[in-house]
């Protein structure tokens, strides 16, 4: 199974839509975490999961979505609802609550991913605006087997980081 993660673009579609036509042929899912401050028509078109962040105004995106890749339920929020700057907790409580096994959050613009009793996080940074590095971001993730690898792409499609969970 293989994931393409993206969140925070507020509005950069240039940069969104790269990543997209780089990747969606290698990908099981697209996923954005949030705040593209787009219209919710631009995505019609594109199999994306999105959600809605704290900085988009079209209500008809949802605030979490969860659905399944294969025998994985994937989680997608934004992450302002969760308080995700400060802590993983309440993430954690509603992801054991829905049964996830992958949370996928933005909202932080901090690029990371952490596996807390079996239940894999994944910030894949920002693609517009990063901070704790200078490197705009986003990241594939993909299960063999037992083993998740997350791998985090600068926005030049230059590997930033690699983590094995």
């Amino acid at each position: 199974m293989k994931l393409l993660i993206m969140s925070d673009t507020h509005s950069a579609t240039k940069i969104m839509e790269q990543v997209i036509e780089r990747h969606q042929g290698e990908v099981d899912a697209i996923i954005h975490c949030g705040d593209s401050e787009l219209n919710a028509n631009y995505f019609t078109d594109n199999p994306v999961h999105i959600v809605r962040g704290n900085c988009d105004i079209d209500d008809r995106f949802p605030l979490e979505d969860l659905f399944p890749v294969e025998d994985t339920k994937v989680l997608v929020v934004h992450g302002h609802k969760y308080n995700v700057k400060s802590t993983l907790m309440p993430l954690f409580y509603r992801a054991q609550e829905v049964q996830a096994s992958v949370v996928c959050f933005g909202h932080s613009h901090l690029l990371g991913a952490e596996m807390q009793q079996g239940i894999l996080f994944i910030n894949p940074g920002s693609l517009q605006q990063p901070r704790g590095r200078k490197e705009k971001s986003y990241a594939i993730a993909e299960r063999n087997e037992e083993i998740w690898t997350v791998l985090f792409y600068s926005d030049e499609h230059k590997l930033l980081e690699k983590v094995i969970l």
